[in-house]
């Protein structure tokens, strides 16, 4: 037997500042994708005095708020102006924590901390992570990092014999519930059922004191949609979403999914899927592993929580964040099995990622935002708060276009009401639509934004109002 892989855990720190680092230019992006949701329902959850209901364009969109709470309460601090940054900062921040748990988890399992910086570095590393879904203002990262957390505190609890992890892990995974989705309870219950099959984690996990803890993890959605208001009908939009996704298609979209979804998923975890497939192809893991019911359980983990993603006709990469953090231990391990040389020309890729996430950051992403889209969405805003001066504005486009130049113009008007619905009897104003609209709507100007439209129409006398129309 070969001695398993012994490196120096400053090793890999420098590297795991420069990944942090590389968040950092993230910040000064404009808005990506649909990331305005946030940013908008938080600032009318707080001019609305409303903490348990998420409203955009003044209607109830029944998700849960934890995400906006955070939001909320930074934005107040930093100010609203500068909502982006903040919530592109929380779910940085949900990363690195994600990572920090994943370090902490694999410490307790192993007892190996140069080999727990060395997860973490390979989890920060991921493509997916480090140069998308890692920053982006998207409730994801934070709902990953709260099913994780819950499902290492439930792993750490068993391997140890800590009943008050268990309380933990069920405080946890109610977070997960309050930020998005029953999902959370889906990954939860598989960690379980592999961890269960362990003879000597039986006794703590059929204890009095984890009977409670678990008693009190399923109460907590009754006791959360018994609070909000309607609740019945928000837990109900809730499970007829999950059930949506588990609608068939038609045959040949559903065999392409099941050919394309693993690929997709592998793409996303390059370097290190990369470098596991060659090692493995080129024999060289060839130490034996020391820990070998801790590697097994986290693949079971991975692969029970990975097996219904896969399968369902419907579903997302970022559906599976919350296992990324298993997928790097087992990675990671793998690499760490194939020896020095092998750890050596993973950190040179990994220090290699990071150096392409900085160029991403401070050139690529700056230049596409300047040429095509993100700083028109900007632009926009301002010629339409300067055409609509003084006139009521309203919005009823909802495309990811409409939603990031609503999300301007609430930033630059604040504290001035976000963007509403217009009302049914709406005798005098603007509204921002997605198309040219008709009678007894005018268009006052039409904006193209990347391959999108975007219109201002005008209705009754604020057609006359304002600046000329051109």
């Amino acid at each position: 037997m070969k001695a398993i892989t012994t490196t120096e855990p400053h090793s890999f720190r420098l590297l795991l500042i420069a990944a942090a680092l590389s968040f950092l230019p993230m910040l000064n992006l404009y808005y990506i994708g649909e990331e305005a949701i946030f940013p908008i329902t938080s600032m009318e959850m707080w001019q609305h005095g409303a903490w348990l209901k998420q409203y955009l364009y003044g209607g109830d969109v029944q998700h849960n708020p934890l995400f906006n709470w955070l939001i909320i309460v930074f934005a107040n601090l930093f100010g609203w102006s500068h909502v982006l940054e903040v919530a592109r900062s929380l779910t940085i921040c949900a990363t690195l924590a994600t990572a920090a748990v994943l370090s902490w988890l694999v410490w307790r399992l192993f007892r190996e901390r140069s080999f727990a910086a060395f997860a973490a570095l390979t989890y920060l590393t991921f493509n997916d992570v480090l140069m998308y879904r890692g920053w982006l203002a998207y409730v994801d990262p934070l709902f990953a990092l709260c099913i994780f957390a819950a499902i290492a505190a439930l792993w750490i609890a068993c391997a140890e014999q800590s009943s008050n992890l268990l309380w933990a892990a069920a405080i946890a995974l109610t977070c997960a519930l309050l930020s998005k989705a029953f999902t959370a309870y889906v990954f939860y219950a598989a960690t379980w059922l592999v961890l269960v099959r362990e003879r000597s984690y039986r006794r703590l996990l059929f204890s009095p004191m984890s009977l409670a803890a678990h008693t009190a993890m399923l109460l907590a959605p009754l006791a959360w949609f018994a609070l909000v208001p309607a609740g019945h009908s928000q837990s109900g939009r809730m499970f007829d979403e999950i059930l949506a996704k588990l609608a068939p298609s038609n045959i040949g979209d559903y065999l392409a999914k099941l050919l394309l979804y693993p690929l997709e998923i592998l793409s996303g975890l390059l370097p290190a899927a990369a470098l596991v497939i060659y090692f493995i192809w080129r024999g060289r893991i060839a130490q034996d592993e020391t820990q070998p019911e801790h590697f097994r359980n986290a693949l079971l983990i991975a692969a029970l929580n990975f097996l219904p993603y896969w399968f369902a006709p419907h579903s997302g990469v970022r559906y599976l964040m919350p296992i990324y953090p298993l997928f790097a231990l087992i990675a990671a391990r793998l690499i760490w099995r194939a020896g020095s040389p092998a750890v050596h020309i993973a950190r040179r890729w990994f220090a290699s990622t990071i150096a392409l996430s900085f160029v991403l950051g401070l050139v690529v992403f700056p230049y596409y935002q300047h040429k095509f889209r993100g700083e028109n969405y900007a632009q926009t805003a301002t010629d339409i708060i300067t055409r609509t001066a003084g006139q009521p504005l309203y919005v009823t486009n909802s495309t990811a276009t409409g939603l990031n130049v609503s999300a301007y113009i609430n930033q630059q008007r604040y504290p001035q009401q976000a963007l509403q619905y217009p009302p049914q009897d709406m005798e005098s104003g603007f509204i921002i639509a997605m198309d040219s609209g008709s009678q007894p709507e005018t268009a006052v100007k039409e904006y193209k934004l990347g391959g999108d439209k975007l219109y201002l129409l005008c209705r009754g006398a604020a057609c006359t109002a304002g600046l000329p129309i051109k």
